[in-house]
């Protein structure tokens, strides 16, 4: 879909050559890399900020709408559509931080200058977003019309609206989400405001957010006397209660507050261009030791669950002598056959990195899986220069992907070699690209033999590939056994993205966590429910909701690397400026959503499909849509403009003030596709479908017509057919006639023959 969209731009910008500005000179189109490197062309004209297309069909409704360039006649229509970046006249960043997240608004005006003033086009929106963004909703308004997005649960309004295909609004990549406005005139302003949720980068004490505000060049307006005007505002509340220290930033910020735990800062500036660099921004929050904080609040009077809030945030420190655990560790890698290629090649150079890291007192073991299991050793190998060499050569010998995928049986002799693991951490890494039939199952055996292990049970790291595997099984498996999750729903990031996971896994600090008073709350429910290993990589978050009276003073406590006991004091606070509900959201829709999959209970869907409606976070169990309000009926229906009948007054009233609304196709990642896992398509492959009678009717008439048109439509034959007598035209008449007989019997056998050689 990416390649596609890329070749689309491409396209718009040798079409808006034609555009025509006066005096004033267009911006210069970029250069666009050979086919040769093609990854550099796709790389280029992504988006890197928030953009908005004209959708172009027609070329020949490519004009100035103020200064018509009475261009020569295109023929033909753009199929796929073109796509013309639209200039933009003014932009507004703003960004606030909370714990680990950020919520970032975007404000901007954009200008159709490059369709006809009498003519329309579609215009799609592009918003790509930092690390595991989160689309939280599209508002736009454009001459007197008004659109924007919300949620609704899946099943409600089914049929009220018309639904949309896949362009009208779907995921171009997993950080970028595109939606299309329907027949916007020529020369229209678009008022555009997006909305979305990022996290937090942490490395040693230090967070830092990246935004997307990197504009290209063809997107400033080609009239100079255009006032161009760029806006930024930035708002910390780190929620630990302890001194905050801006450390870089990408932009000329001036300080506006700074408090005890906040930082304020903004930028407002008239430009030439607009910024060709992304919005970074880092501060410094955590001291040198492990602490944490508490923050309690209480739900506004809409919040569908009316217990109290809490959200513990635990810091790792900065310290570099902190000593982290011995490991053992197992890496389960499915080489079934559709990890044939980029995936399995990504997982074997991150393995590669993954066992150079290992310390000497560690030990390993690698276990492939298909429908087979294949060990490296029957025990744990010591992670010694020559284990690790050899384990290299084995890789290279037997990750031959192939076969179909078990994951129950390398998953059951992991944890067996690991259950008498002594003085150490033990970590399973589970890698693969599938979905199975017995997942339920393999939840429910690891749980027991999990949660009845010994003081350090084995951490199941999970990382899912591709959009077919059950993302929710792995986040599921993750969970029981107080490990993490991973994912790269697209080819281009698995290494980036293992490489997190893997580092993660081996940087843990702080284990068993616990916090026993808590248990004595009335309606305890805390999110993930077993509290995960503390990182040097990354914060804790663990958030929930209770009834009662929370403890005046709370302690979490658990191992540190060398197996001692540590306990930390948690501070206390109520969280006034700091919307915890927003935060936590996603965390706890997604893990909601896993235990709903894993309990297939309706009661937990619906719960899930409300806390998603409430905070604008999609979930499997809602819809996005698209609402449109047109105020200028509303205008012009006023009392005693028109005369008729008072029913037909008053139907028309209703009809202008019922919004139109489009639905759009589920954006959720699914349950995992068991179909694609059996037949082995590889991630980002589309499933072929059998096309549609129609299809076959339409693709078969279509066929007949080109092939006689470009046999007998020719300049000359028409000339020809000019000198004809009467009687020459009848009988050329009637042979026409008999040739589209037989060209529709062709059709016809074509549709009812298809299902015999699968066409």
């Amino acid at each position: 879909m990416a390649d596609d969209f890329v070749k689309a731009v491409e396209d718009g910008l040798k079409l808006s050559k034609r555009l025509y500005f006066g005096k004033d000179r267009p911006a210069t189109p970029p250069k666009v890399p050979s086919s040769m490197d093609k990854s550099g062309a796709v790389d280029m004209l992504l988006p890197k900020s928030p953009m908005v297309y004209a959708v172009i069909t027609d070329p020949k409704i490519v004009d100035n709408p103020d200064i018509p360039s009475y261009q020569p006649y295109v023929h033909g229509r753009c199929d796929p559509p073109s796509l013309i970046p639209l200039q933009m006249n003014a932009v507004e960043l703003d960004v606030d931080c909370y714990l680990d997240t950020a919520f970032v608004r975007v404000s901007g005006t954009w200008r159709v200058h490059c369709v006809m003033g009498s003519k329309s086009c579609d215009c799609r929106i592009a918003v790509p977003m930092g690390d595991q963004g989160s689309i939280l909703g599209v508002e736009a308004e454009i001459s007197g019309k008004s659109y924007h997005t919300q949620l609704i649960a899946l099943g409600e309004n089914d049929g009220a609206g018309k639904s949309a295909s896949v362009e009208t609004g779907s995921f171009l990549k997993p950080n970028i989400f595109t939606l299309t406005l329907p027949q916007i005139d020529g020369g229209s302003y678009l008022s555009i405001r997006l909305r979305w949720s990022q996290k937090l980068s942490y490395r040693d004490g230090e967070f830092s957010v990246n935004v997307p505000f990197k504009f290209p060049e063809y997107v400033t307006p080609a009239i100079k006397k255009i006032p161009k005007r760029e806006k930024i505002h930035l708002n910390v509340n780190a929620g630990t209660g302890t001194e905050v220290l801006c450390n870089t930033s990408s932009h000329p910020l001036k300080q506006l507050r700074r408090d005890v735990g906040k930082l304020g800062y903004s930028y407002e500036s008239e430009v030439l261009k607009w910024s060709n660099i992304d919005f970074d921004f880092s501060y410094t929050v955590s001291p040198s030791h492990i602490f944490g904080s508490v923050l309690l609040q209480s739900p506004s009077v809409h919040d569908v669950d009316q217990r109290e809030m809490f959200c513990m945030c635990l810091l790792p420190g900065t310290a570099k002598s902190r000593k982290v655990f011995k490991k053992d560790v197992i890496f389960i890698v499915d080489i079934s056959g559709s990890m044939q290629g980029k995936p399995l090649e990504d997982t074997k150079n991150t393995l590669a990195v993954a066992l150079s890291k290992l310390d000497p007192g560690d030990s390993f073991n690698i276990i492939a899986f298909n429908g087979e299991t294949y060990l490296f050793s029957t025990s744990m190998e010591l992670a010694t220069k020559e284990a690790v060499e050899r384990a290299h050569q084995w890789i290279g010998i037997n990750f031959i992907a192939g076969g179909s995928t078990n994951i129950c049986a390398p998953l059951t002799k992991a944890v067996e070699m690991l259950t008498n693991s002594r003085g150490s951490i033990p970590i399973i890494f589970l890698v693969t690209d599938g979905a199975v039939e017995d997942e339920r199952q393999i939840c429910d055996a690891m749980k027991s033999r999990l949660t009845n292990g010994g003081s350090i049970c084995p951490r199941i790291y999970t990382f899912g590939i591709g959009s077919y595997c059950n993302h929710y099984f792995l986040r599921m498996l993750a969970m029981i056994s107080r490990g993490y999750y991973g994912a790269a729903y697209d080819l281009d990031s698995i290494e980036i993205q293992m490489q997190k996971l893997f580092t993660r896994g081996f940087s843990s600090v702080l284990a068993n966590i616990a916090m026993d008073t808590l248990k004595d709350l009335d309606e305890f429910e805390m999110y993930p429910s077993r509290i995960p290993d503390l990182s040097s990589e990354s914060p804790l978050i663990v958030s929930g909701r209770y009834q009662g009276k929370f403890p005046d003073t709370l302690k979490a406590k658990g191992f540190l690397g060398d197996l001692s006991n540590f306990v930390v004091e948690l501070k206390l606070q109520l969280a006034k400026d700091i919307p915890l509900d927003r935060i936590c959201a996603k965390q706890q829709i997604d893990l909601l959503t896993a235990q709903a999959w894993f309990s297939e209970d309706k009661r937990l869907e619906e719960k899930v499909s409300k806390m998603s409606v409430q905070t604008g976070v999609l979930c499997e169990y809602t819809r996005m849509i698209i609402v449109e309000t047109d105020e200028r009926n509303n205008a012009s229906e006023s009392p005693g403009t028109k005369k008729g009948s008072k029913k037909s007054d008053h139907q028309k009233i209703l009809d202008s003030e019922v919004p139109k609304t489009i639905m759009l196709q589920n954006l959720g990642i699914g349950f995992g596709d068991l179909t694609a896992t059996a037949e082995n398509f590889p991630p980002g492959s589309e499933i072929p479908k059998l096309p549609e009678v129609a299809e076959i009717f339409v693709k078969a008439a279509s066929n007949c017509c080109s092939t006689l048109g470009n046999k007998c439509c020719c300049l000359c034959c028409i000339e020809c057919c000019n000198k004809l007598n009467d009687q020459c035209v009848i009988v050329l008449t009637q042979l026409c006639t008999a040739l589209a007989c037989f060209g529709c019997f062709e059709c016809c056998s074509n549709l009812c023959c298809c299902g015999q050689d699968g066409q």
